[in-house]
């Protein structure tokens, strides 16, 4: 239990600075957080006409027979299309909790993968390397790359890299340190 615990809580160490690195110090998501010099107009006009939450536009009413979905769908065919998440106040500044919250759960990310690994036929550094580094990928293909796939979000490389990279990291420190003695 001690082993699996210190495991995790290198292994989320690890994880939470990768986020670091990915989203401050490389800015590596950039491309998914754009910046217009009319953010404060389209702020006021979303914040003035829609409630808190996120929309896809175009899309139709909840309740819209599939017919006429169909015909909503295929006039905005090669037309715009937006996502917009709409919070109706920033609270970003204190980030103690959000920050605690992140590496505690990337430590139970990694405990759960240390917890796989001591139930199956993990010894050596190459199954557990592998295994930590499927496990990211995993995540990319079920949700990131699954979402791109329909909707051409950007970021994708920032997402896949945000999959292998850290896992790869954990690979390594898991298949050095679940293997000794």
């Amino acid at each position: 239990m001690k082993k699996s615990l210190i495991a995790a809580i290198v292994g989320g160490i690890i994880l939470f600075f990768w986020q670091f690195l990915s989203n401050a110090a490389l800015d590596l998501h950039r491309p998914a957080q754009q910046y217009t010099p009319k953010q404060d107009s389209i702020l006021a006009y979303l914040n003035q006409h829609l409630e808190e939450g996120r929309y896809m536009m175009p899309n139709y009413p909840t309740g819209t027979s599939s017919e006429e979905a169909q015909k909503i769908m295929t006039a905005a065919s090669g037309k715009p299309m937006a996502f917009v998440e709409l919070h109706k106040s920033f609270n970003n500044l204190d980030m103690t909790m959000n920050l605690i919250r992140s590496v505690l759960t990337n430590m139970l990310l990694v405990y759960l993968l240390v917890w796989i690994l001591g139930r199956g036929n993990f010894n050596s550094f190459g199954s557990i390397f592998l295994s930590s580094v499927f496990v990211g990928i995993i995540g990319f293909l079920y949700f990131p790359y699954a979402t791109f796939i329909w909707y051409k979000t950007p970021g994708i490389w920032a997402e896949f890299n945000d999959a292998w990279i850290p896992w790869a990291l954990n690979g390594v420190w898991l298949g050095w340190y679940l293997r000794r003695n």
